[in-house]
């Protein structure tokens, strides 16, 4: 298509899509102490970046919130003329259509044709197979600034596959709408896992481009592999910003709320205690069938979002966090333990509450064995400062952004 169409397709395609569109929550600015303000994503300035990629031959890493406005960012490229030649889906899809752990395969975008490349399941790097015949890849996922949200994990991979091979990533970048705090157990190596590879704690407080730069300063690609990286930066965004994800990154964090959420509600993941996967609301609810509440839900089987959730069809007690949830995120302006530790303490002796998946979540063995013994919250806390403090100065080379204060 020629460029001269192009506004007239981006505003057709918008019609077209919008209906599909993850709808954004109608909410008050959630935490006051944030600002509000127009915010440009990098892949957004299509005039800074298409210039240096017309006439390349170019694979996109991409998931649903890779959008230029209202249109998928694979679809504005081919408008334009850029060569698309293949796609790699992350965890979850290229589209979006798969549920969290689900099997990814490969194929043909139905859409556009494109070859699709999954980097999920026992395919997670992109093979020099993979990679044949490109001359750059465009990296643009939309994170959600958790370690064991998996996004970082493929960042990692696509950047070490393409310094094996010699070609250049180029990332656009996205707010993170958790970037304005810095929380949770530093991760110790022997831990690492898909769901966390790096030494940083639970909520890190960076962009996935910021990210992306720290990968490769502290060298933690192996065999002292340097990755060609650009980051094409957001227009309008410091770490004291609220962004509101206007597409939901993966089928289970279906609103803002739950993404706010999530970094505390997560570690549920590895006990017995559900967090509302099978239900409208996950990651804003916890409960058990033995736990005593006011408020139940019943998890059911939800083909793409959640086919066999813990509990299906059992009912479960519990709290339903989707206001309370948001105030104690407030008070506290870092992850909340209460929650796991008061499920821990009212089902212990009833059930085996926690599994082994709790302590790859954590990356550490540590919080496991301290709510076991019964230590206070500020206890645990102050447990973390010392590697928080460590990596706060180690975050401090990499930024993009004014910080936090």
């Amino acid at each position: 298509m020629k460029r001269s169409y192009l506004g007239s397709f981006l505003i057709l395609a918008s019609l077209l899509l919008i209906q599909g569109l993850f709808l954004q929550e109608v909410m008050a600015q959630a935490f006051p102490f944030l600002k509000s303000g127009k915010v440009i994503c990098g892949a957004e300035r299509t005039k800074d970046y298409f210039p240096k990629i017309e006439g390349l031959r170019v694979g996109v890493v991409a998931n649903p919130g890779s959008r230029v406005g209202f249109v998928h960012l694979v679809d504005t490229l081919l408008a334009s003329g850029i060569d698309v030649c293949k796609v790699f889906a992350p965890e979850h899809g290229f589209r979006g259509e798969a549920e969290a752990g689900e099997l990814i395969r490969g194929g043909k975008d139905e859409k556009t044709g494109l070859p699709v490349i999954s980097l999920y399941g026992n395919h997670r790097k992109p093979t020099p197979e993979d990679l044949a015949g490109l001359d750059l890849v465009l990296f643009d996922l939309q994170d959600v600034g958790v370690r064991f949200y998996t996004y970082i994990s493929t960042l990692h991979y696509v950047m070490e596959a393409c310094a094996d091979e010699g070609i250049p990533l180029m990332l656009t970048d996205r707010p993170n709408p958790n970037g304005f705090y810095i929380d949770g157990p530093v991760l110790d190596p022997e831990f690492s896992s898909f769901v966390g590879m790096h030494s940083v704690p639970v909520v890190y407080g960076m962009t996935i481009g910021e990210y992306a730069q720290m990968i490769v300063g502290e060298g933690w690609l192996p065999d002292s592999l340097i990755c060609r990286l650009t980051v094409v930066p957001c227009l309008g965004y410091d770490h004291e910003t609220e962004y509101v994800v206007p597409v939901k990154p993966s089928p289970n964090l279906p609103n803002q709320t739950s993404i706010y959420l999530y970094p505390s509600l997560c570690l549920f993941e590895g006990t017995t205690v559900s967090l509302g996967r099978g239900t409208p609301f996950p990651f804003q609810v916890y409960g058990h069938p033995a736990l005593s509440g006011s408020f139940s839900f019943t998890p059911e089987s939800i083909p793409g979002v959640s086919a066999n959730p813990p509990h299906l069809d059992n009912e479960c007690f519990g709290q339903d966090l989707r206001v309370v949830g948001l105030e104690r995120l407030q008070e506290q302006k870092g992850l909340v333990l209460d929650w796991l530790i008061d499920s821990y303490e009212n089902l212990k002796g009833q059930s085996d509450f926690f599994i082994s998946y709790f302590n790859t979540l954590a990356g550490t063995d540590r919080l496991q064995d301290q709510i076991i013994r019964g230590l206070s919250v500020s206890e645990i806390r102050k447990s973390w400062q010392p590697e928080l403090d460590e990596f706060r100065e180690i975050r401090k080379k990499y930024l993009l952004y004014p910080d936090f204060r």
